[in-house]
């Protein structure tokens, strides 16, 4: 009996709280409350050029600039220009109308970039940067100020070797530019618009980029095989340093692409592969020593290919062997097709010129060639631009002139009415331009001795203990004589 009130009681309770619930529900009919959890979701399908995990944060670089910004130095340069005028009477009538009257101009400021390498004062830079200058000061980044001379020069790859008289100096050490990735961060430092120790970052965007202003800029086999970069470069950043994220020396700023002559983009770097060789060479014997495979070239392309039947669409084409060259001497031939150097690919010029220039006259290189498809193994003695496995030195008693020199044509000495001398084909800093002699004067006579070579002048030179008294002529017909103290 109690069982059955128990039971009767708990149906009623129940019953009871249902019908409270539904009439609740349906007198008063409450807002519903809609809460959002946050959550990702993940999208059916992805983007092929998208990476599969969030890419992160950037690198830290401060490292990297710490590491560098103090071995990069500001280069101020002084060099002075010459213009002509004419409308001289008196000039006029001793030398005819129309003639050039030489006038010595102001003196032209020019600032750049420099990277010290040794701890006693070695620096690099472009040549470019300290191209006929007549004074060269370097200020440290702790601004130490020291004047500089230079150790060398090398226009083919517009590298030269400044030093300094110092010692205990922060200096950077070299990367390696062969294993240098397209895309890989890198800093460029330098001084652009007189804005010293300047650190901009970018990343690699091309290897082995030739521009062709080397060649066309300087007059001279240009050996381009840049490093291309979206780091600012600006003017003054020329002879910088292009830096890993290690800190490490990886190429030269040289070159914008520019229609402005200010950063619009893109930057280009001497590899340190090549700046390394010609520092090393202009250290130990003040001149590059260059060796040569004796070959004209060309890229190869769809066209080329086509147009020879060839098998291949990239890689250097041969289009001309040098007699008595090592590459003639290994048996390379017109119409081969080089694909590798030392075992190393090589799709293009720019990349065969790199690889090459690592080395010196007399060194063996393994080159690999495709001769009617297939491929033979050639190993080349390289050469000098003399045709010899010697080493090339450094002109020492000529070069205390600053000047370059070359054969005087026929025609101009008829014309001229001279039966002898050398052209002044080019100068830099030296005696010739202290003097005021300018480029085009002809050398004949040095000391009273008729000169009709260098190696005439060399010997000259070589006997005069302090004075040299030269006579020649401009290309004008003006007779000019210069007095030239080569004390030392």
């Amino acid at each position: 009996m109690n069982t059955k009130k128990i039971f009767s009681v708990f149906s009623i309770a129940v019953i009871s709280a249902l019908v409270s619930v539904i009439a609740y529900s349906y007198f008063v009919k409450p807002e519903p409350r809609i809460i959002e959890v946050p959550g990702e979701q993940t999208p059916a399908a992805r983007y092929a050029s998208l990476p599969a995990e969030p890419a992160g944060e950037y690198p830290d670089f401060t490292q990297a600039a710490e590491n560098s910004v103090h071995a990069v130095v500001h280069v101020k340069t002084v060099s002075t220009q010459t213009q002509s005028y004419s409308g001289s009477p008196l000039f006029d009538f001793f030398f005819g109308p129309g003639n050039p009257m030489p006038r010595q101009q102001q003196p032209v400021m020019g600032s750049g970039s420099g990277v010290i390498i040794t701890t006693d004062g070695y620096i690099v830079t472009n040549n470019h940067v300290i191209d006929n200058a007549t004074n060269i000061e370097v200020t440290l980044n702790d601004n130490r100020t020291y004047k500089a001379v230079i150790v060398g020069t090398d226009p083919s790859t517009d590298i030269s070797l400044l030093k300094i008289d110092a010692e205990d100096l922060p200096y950077m050490r070299y990367g390696n530019s062969d294993n240098l990735k397209i895309g890989e961060w890198v800093l460029a430092v330098g001084n652009p618009f007189n804005l010293t120790s300047t650190v901009t970052a970018g990343i690699v965007s091309a290897k082995s980029r030739s521009i062709n202003i080397l060649a066309n800029e300087r007059g001279t086999l240009g050996i381009e095989s840049f490093i291309q970069t979206d780091a600012a470069v600006n003017p003054g950043n020329s002879g910088g340093a292009l830096v890993n994220t290690k800190g490490e020396l990886i190429g030269i700023n040289t070159a914008i692409a520019s229609q402005t002559g200010s950063y619009s983009g893109y930057s280009f770097a001497v590899p340190v592969s090549i700046v390394s060789k010609v520092v090393a060479d202009l250290m130990e014997f003040g001149k590059v020593q260059r060796g040569i495979l004796g070959i004209n070239i060309r890229n190869v392309d769809s066209q080329l290919s086509e147009e020879l039947d060839l098998s291949v669409s990239q890689g250097v084409y041969v289009a001309n062997v040098i007699e008595a060259s090592g590459a003639e001497e290994a048996g390379i031939e017109k119409g081969d097709v080089i694909v590798s150097v030392n075992n190393e690919e090589v799709k293009k010029v720019s990349e065969l010129q790199e690889k090459i220039s690592r080395f010196r006259p007399g060194d063996k290189v393994n080159v690999t060639a495709l001769r009617n498809g297939k491929k033979k193994d050639f190993s080349v003695t390289l050469r000098n631009i003399y045709g010899s496995t010697d080493v090339v030195k450094a002109d020492k008693s000529l070069s205390i002139l600053g000047a370059t020199f070359e054969e005087v044509s026929n025609e101009d000495k008829a014309r001229l009415r001279i039966s002898n001398g050398i052209k002044v084909s080019k100068l830099e800093n030296g005696k010739l331009r202290e003097a005021g002699i300018q480029e085009g004067y002809i050398i004949t006579k040095a000391n009273r001795v008729p000169i009709d070579s260098t190696e005439d002048l060399r010997k000259v030179v070589e006997m005069v203990e302090e004075g040299l008294f030269l006579t020649g002529i401009y290309p004008n017909g003006q007779v000019a004589y210069y007095a030239i103290n080569l004390d030392r």
